[in-house]
C-alpha cells in the first residue's frame, strides 16, 4: 500500500475515532432512577425566558438554579409560534394545545391573544373557545387534565395569577382555589393544597412582538427578565421550609420567534445537574408536556391517558462541572436549534439547485464531444468525482456536529465549512483507496460510512442528528430521538446500495448463496438498528425497508418473484412490525418509544386522530406548491428509466447494468422502499427526495465509470476486478 493510500486509510480511521470518543457534554451520561416522589409540588411558570437570558448578575434566582437540574424546553405547541394562552392551555392537558386561531393570518405569524384575566364566578373566561379549539385539532388534547386528576385523588390546586388558573382549572373550566399573585402571601398560599401552580408573569420580545399581539411588551426585554427573575426568587422562597418540589418551566415564546425555553427543578429531594425525560432521551432537552407528567408524578398520582409528556429523571452528578460551564451547555442546545431551524431551508435549496447542476453537467458531458477524446475522458472522470463528493455530503451534515459551529458569528460560514471538511475526507477515503477502480469501490466507501455513522448515532442517543442540517430539529418537536423521515431515507439507501456492491463482489468471487447471505446479514442488520426501540425506534421504516431488501435478496438468488411471494414478504414485513410494537408496548410506560405509544393508541381508540393528523400532513406537503406535486411524476420517470434505459438514451446506465447485473434490481428495491416510505410515513414526501440525494450522484458515478472502462484504450491494460 502506498504512503497516501496509508495516509488516506489513516484519516478514515481517525474519523471513525474522533465519533466514536469525542464526549458531548451533558448527553453522554445515562439517566439516573427517578428521585422518590413527593408530596407537594410547586409549579412557577412564566414565557418567553431563555437560558441565553441568564446571567449572575442580571437573574440572580436563575442564576442559583444552575446548581440544580436543568433543561432547555420545547415548546412548541399546534402552531408554529407559541403563545402564553398556549402554554398554559398545554399544561393543563399534558399535550398541545392552543388558544383559538385569531383572523386570517398564517399559522407561522398567529398573533397572540391575552390571558382571560381572573376568573369569573370561579370559571375561567373563554373557556368554551379554548375546548372548541383543543377540538378541531387532531391532538386529542383533554383540557383541564391536570386540575381533574389531582381533584379525583381528593386534593385540591392552587392558583396564583391569570395562567395558572388555566392550568389548574378543570375540564368545566372551574377553578375552585384562586388568588391573583401577591408576594407577601404567597407563603400562606403554597401550603393548603398538595399543589401550587403561580403565574410570574410573561416577557415579550418588542422586536418580535406584532402589532395586532395583545400581549404586549412592559419595557426593555432586559427590564422584563429582571422582573420575572424576582418573582420567580420570591416563588421559591415561599416553597423553601414545605418540602416541596419546585419546578420552573417557560412555556412559551417572546414574540414570532419560535425557541428553546427554560426549565429547572429544586428541592429537597432533586438532584443530579440535567433534567432528562424519555420522551426526548437527551439529558437537558425536554417537552413542555413532560411538565405535566412530572407534576402528576411528584403527586405520587397514577399516569394519566393521554399526556404525551414523561416524567423528568435526573442526569449528571450534583456540582458536576461550575454553573458557567453548565450554563454555557444549555445556551449551546438552544442556539444550536435555534441557528440550525434558520440554516435548513436555505440548505436544502442550495442542495437541490447543486444537484440539478450536476446532473446538467454530467448530461452534457455524456451527450456532447469536447475536443480530444483524452479531454472527454478527463471530463468523465471528473464528472465522476463530483458524484462521490455530492454523494458524501449527507453524512457530512451529521459529522458537522462533532464541530460547534454554532457558536461562530456567521453561522452559515461554519456550517458550510464544517460540513466540507468531512466531504473533504469522505471523498478522499473513497476516490483514493485501493477500490477506486473497482466499478463499485467508491460507492460502497461512501455507503459503509453513511450507514456506519448513522447507524452508531441511533445506537449512541442521536446526539448527532439533534439540531443537525438533515436530522431533527428540537424546536419542531416531532422527534428528538432515532431515525425520522430524513435519517431513514439517506440510511435505507446507503444499505442496499451498500447490499448491491457486496453482492456484486461475492457473486463474482464466490456463490450466489453466499452473496444471499450477506445480503440478508446486512440488511436484517438494518432493519434492526432502525426498528429496535432502543436505537430507531422507525415506526415506518422496517415496513419500507424489509420489501426492498426481500426483492434484491430474490434477484441474488436467482428466485422469480411471484404474487405468492410478494403476499408472503407483506405479510412477513407485517408481523415484524406488530411483533415489535408489541413488545415495546409490553415495557413500562415510561421507557415506551413511538411504536409502544401508538399500540397503546390503538387500545385507547386514538389511533384514528394520529393516522388523520399524519395523513393531512402529507397531503399538505404534497399539494403544498408545484414543485411536491412532481415527485409524483419524477417517481413514474425513474421507473421507466429503469425498465428500459436505452429507450431513454441512458446507454450509460445500460452499460452499468452490463458490468454489475445486479445494479438493475437494486435500483428498483431502492424504488419499491422510497414508494412505501413515502405512502406510509407523515411527511414522506422527502424520502424519495432525500434518498435521490444519495442514490443519484452514486449512480452517476457508477454510469461514468462503466463508460470510461467502455471507452478504455487498448494499451490501457485489462480491468481490475470489480
Amino acid at each position: 500500500m502506498t504512503r497516501t493510500r496509508l495516509y488516506v486509510a489513516g484519516l478514515g480511521l481517525v474519523l471513525l475515532l474522533a465519533y466514536l470518543l469525542v464526549p458531548d457534554p451533558g448527553r453522554a451520561v445515562l439517566p439516573t432512577a427517578a428521585s422518590p416522589l413527593g408530596s407537594r409540588v410547586v409549579f412557577v411558570g412564566t414565557s418567553g425566558l431563555s437560558w441565553n437570558d441568564v446571567s449572575r448578575a442580571g437573574t440572580p434566582t436563575l442564576w442559583s438554579l444552575l446548581d440544580d437540574p436543568t433543561a432547555t424546553v420545547t415548546v412548541r405547541s399546534v402552531r408554529t409560534v407559541t403563545c402564553p394562552v398556549d402554554g398554559w392551555l398545554s399544561l393543563s392537558a399534558g399535550q398541545r394545545a392552543a388558544d383559538a386561531q385569531t383572523g386570517p393570518r398564517p399559522e407561522s405569524r398567529q398573533a397572540c391573544r391575552a390571558l382571560p384575566g381572573t376568573p369569573a364566578a370561579g370559571r375561567v373566561a373563554r373557556w368554551a373557545e379554548y375546548l372548541r379549539a383543543a377540538q378541531d385539532t387532531n391532538f386529542g388534547a383533554r383540557l383541564g387534565l391536570l386540575g381533574d386528576q389531582v381533584a379525583a385523588a381528593g386534593e385540591c390546586v392552587q392558583a396564583v395569577g391569570p395562567g395558572a388558573a388555566i392550568a389548574a382549572a378543570r375540564s368545566d373550566g372551574t377553578v375552585a382555589h384562586y388568588a391573583p399573585y401577591d408576594a407577601g402571601r404567597l407563603p400562606d398560599l403554597v401550603r393548603p393544597c398538595p399543589l401550587t401552580v403561580v403565574d410570574v408573569g410573561a416577557v415579550r420580545d418588542p422586536d418580535e412582538v406584532q402589532a395586532g399581539d395583545q400581549v404586549r411588551p412592559t419595557g426593555s426585554r432586559a427590564e422584563q427578565v429582571r422582573a420575572v427573575d424576582a418573582r420567580i426568587g420570591e416563588a421559591v422562597a415561599a416553597a423553601a421550609g414545605t418540602g416541596a418540589t419546585v419546578l420552573v418551566g417557560s412555556l412559551a415564546d417572546a414574540g414570532d420567534v419560535e425557541r428553546l425555553r427554560l426549565a429547572a427543578m429544586t428541592g429537597s429531594s432533586t438532584q443530579g445537574t440535567a433534567l432528562v425525560s424519555q420522551s426526548t432521551r437527551q439529558p437537558g432537552l425536554i417537552q413542555a408536556a413532560d411538565l405535566t407528567a412530572t407534576i402528576l408524578a411528584r403527586l405520587g398520582l397514577p399516569e394519566a391517558a393521554g399526556v404525551s409528556g414523561r416524567p423528568l429523571l435526573t442526569a449528571g452528578r450534583r456540582g458536576e462541572g461550575d454553573p458557567a460551564q453548565r450554563l454555557q451547555h444549555l445556551v449551546d442546545i438552544d442556539l444550536a436549534s435555534h441557528e440550525v431551524h434558520a440554516l435548513v431551508p436555505p440548505f436544502f435549496n442550495g442542495w437541490v439547485f447543486t444537484q440539478i447542476a450536476i446532473y446538467g453537467f454530467v448530461a452534457v458531458v455524456w451527450r456532447r464531444r469536447f475536443g480530444t477524446e483524452a479531454t472527454r475522458r478527463r471530463l468523465l472522470r471528473v464528472a465522476r468525482r463530483v458524484g462521490i463528493v455530492a454523494a458524501a455530503v449527507p453524512v457530512s451534515t451529521f459529522l458537522a456536529n462533532l464541530l460547534p459551529w454554532w457558536r461562530s458569528p456567521v453561522p452559515l460560514l461554519a456550517v458550510t465549512a464544517a460540513v466540507g471538511l468531512f466531504v473533504a475526507a469522505l471523498s478522499a477515503l473513497a476516490l483514493l483507496g485501493p477500490w477506486r477502480r473497482r466499478l463499485l469501490g467508491p460507492l460502497a466507501v461512501v455507503c459503509v460510512a453513511t450507514v456506519s455513522v448513522l447507524a452508531l448515532d441511533v445506537m449512541k442517543g442521536s446526539r448527532l442528528q439533534v439540531s443537525s442540517l438533515m436530522g431533527l430539529q428540537p424546536v419542531v418537536g416531532g422527534r428528538f430521538y432515532g431515525m425520522g423521515n430524513v435519517t431513514f431515507a439517506l440510511f435505507a439507501t446507503a444499505t442496499l446500495l451498500l447490499c448491491i456492491a457486496v453482492a456484486d463482489r461475492l457473486t463474482r468471487t464466490s456463490t450466489r448463496l453466499r452473496a444471499g447471505a450477506a445480503v440478508a446479514a446486512v440488511g436484517l442488520a438494518a432493519v434492526v438498528v432502525d426498528g429496535f426501540p432502543s436505537w430507531g425506534a422507525d415506526f415506518g421504516g422496517p415496513p419500507a425497508l424489509l420489501p426492498g431488501l426481500a426483492y434484491l435478496l430474490l434477484a441474488v438468488l436467482g428466485v422469480r418473484l411471484t404474487w405468492r411471494r410478494a403476499v408472503l414478504v407483506l405479510g412477513g414485513t407485517a408481523a415484524f412490525l406488530v411483533a415489535i410494537g408489541v413488545l415495546d408496548w409490553l415495557r413500562p410506560s415510561d421507557s415506551r418509544s413511538h411504536l409502544g405509544n401508538f399500540v397503546q393508541a390503538v387500545l385507547d381508540g386514538g389511533a384514528y386522530d394520529i393516522v388523520a393528523r399524519k395523513a393531512a400532513q402529507n397531503l399538505a406537503i404534497l399539494t403544498g406548491s408545484f414543485l411536491t406535486l412532481l415527485i409524483p411524476v419524477g417517481l413514474v420517470f425513474v421507473i421507466l428509466v429503469l425498465a428500459r434505459p436505452t429507450s431513454w438514451g441512458a446507454r450509460a446506465l445500460e452499460s452499468a447494468y452490463e458490468r454489475a447485473p445486479l445494479l438493475r434490481p437494486g435500483l428498483v428495491a431502492l424504488l419499491v422502499t422510497a414508494l412505501i416510505g413515502f405512502a406510509l410515513n407523515d411527511s414522506g414526501t422527502a424520502i424519495p427526495a432525500v434518498a435521490a440525494t444519495v442514490a443519484l450522484p452514486l449512480v452517476i458515478a457508477v454510469c461514468v465509470q462503466a463508460l470510461l472502462e467502455e471507452r478504455r484504450p487498448p494499451d490501457v491494460g485489462p480491468t481490475p476486478a470489480r
